[in-house]
């Protein structure tokens, strides 16, 4: 059961980076603009390119590694003994949750902006969260 969880994370993460994450504006009267894992990596892309591969890899790279890698694991494929590198990789892309979560805070606490969280946010925190709880039953088993 464990190894099919971890795969349809294969198809919620591709969801996750798509889906809005948030909605900020200047204010709520002229409509907010949602932002998604993509759409946030575009605009990085044209502003500050370091950033933006290190956001790219946190978000996109290392979910999908940690993922491929706990199924190889799970099918035989490879030896738990790399297990601890894909421990890292799920914990590095918990950091784009913290990022995320505290350019909300400050924006919030600034004033200027609305922002309102989306269900993105929680599908992509979700995510992440079961991809390492699988990575805590895997090294368990």
């Amino acid at each position: 059961m464990l190894r099919y969880v971890n795969l349809s994370l294969l198809i919620l993460f591709p969801i996750s980076w798509f889906a809005p994450l948030m909605r900020a504006g200047l204010l709520p009267l002229f409509g907010l603009s949602e932002i998604s894992v993509i759409s946030g990596l575009q605009s990085l892309w044209g502003t500050d390119i370091a950033l933006a591969l290190l956001v790219t890899f946190f978000a996109v790279f290392a979910p999908i590694l940690k993922t491929l890698g706990i199924a190889l694991i799970h099918f035989g494929y490879m030896r738990r003994k790399a297990l601890p590198i894909f421990d890292v990789l799920g914990k590095l892309a918990m950091a784009d949750v913290f990022l995320i979560a505290l350019y909300v805070v400050i924006v919030k606490g600034v004033g200027l902006a609305t922002v309102e969280t989306a269900w993105g946010l929680y599908l992509f925190t979700g995510c992440i969260l079961t991809s390492i709880a699988i990575s805590h039953l895997t090294r368990r088993r």
